[in-house]
């Protein structure tokens, strides 16, 4: 039997704020996720390139994908 359940998914919105700020409030939101539950988020500090692919692997989620559109930048996380 398959799951054809779709992906839960939250957004979390962290425009505006700075370093560390949106990987805290991602580590915080994910904590109150079911595990397999995606978090987008949307940032706008360009430190989140190399912040959130490195927490993502130190907490042991899956960073689904990254990608910047103009000043914005996109992430997908799947809680462990």
């Amino acid at each position: 039997m398959s799951d054809n359940h779709p992906e839960r998914e939250t957004r979390l919105d962290v425009t505006g704020l700075l370093c560390p700020l949106p990987v805290l409030k991602a580590r915080k939101r994910l904590e109150a996720m079911a595990s397999g539950s995606v978090l987008s988020v949307v940032a706008t500090d360009p430190m989140s390139a190399i912040d959130m692919p490195h927490f993502c692997t130190e907490q042991g989620h899956v960073l689904l994908s990254q990608e910047q559109q103009g000043d914005t930048l996109h992430f997908r996380i799947r809680r462990k």
